[in-house]
């Protein structure tokens, strides 16, 4: 099962993004999941993602599109977020630490410890867009937070 969202890059938009995760995910896994964990993980990291956009790659453009997909395959989850920003270049990331008080990295921390898989590509298509690919199984787990 598939759906896809375009929306515009505007923050005030972050509870019709949630309700559409939500709502498309309970149609596609029903009851066969843990809810309230499982809710918790996909929109924070959907939120995490979807701000980023928001704040950095379509900043003061919100007239611009972000387009989300998201596919359900039993209890396997694929979502994509594009974006038409300058992209984000990730060989340079460093993981943030506490004692170097850094202001920002985390979103990106986040994001990677809470999904299974996590792939970030430039310009991946033909109209020059961004895509982070996020999967995820939904299955019961005894942590669904990675360790590293």
């Amino acid at each position: 099962m598939k759906t896809e969202l375009h929306i515009p890059s505007d923050l005030k938009f972050l509870a019709v993004v949630e309700q559409w995760l939500l709502g498309f995910l309970e149609i596609g896994v029903g009851e066969e999941v843990d809810w309230a964990r499982q809710s918790n993980r996909l929109r924070l990291v959907l939120a995490e993602s979807f701000s980023n956009v928001v704040r950095h790659a379509h900043r003061d453009r919100p007239e611009v599109a972000i387009e989300l997909r998201m596919e359900v395959k039993e209890l396997d989850v694929c979502l994509e977020v594009w974006d038409r920003g300058t992209g984000y270049d990730l060989e340079g990331y460093m993981a943030p630490t506490p004692e170097a008080m850094q202001e920002g990295g985390y979103g990106w921390l986040i994001i990677n410890r809470l999904m299974d898989r996590v792939e970030y590509s430039l310009k991946t298509d033909d109209e020059g867009r961004n895509c982070l690919r996020l999967e995820a199984n939904l299955a019961d787990k005894a942590s669904s937070v990675k360790t590293a």
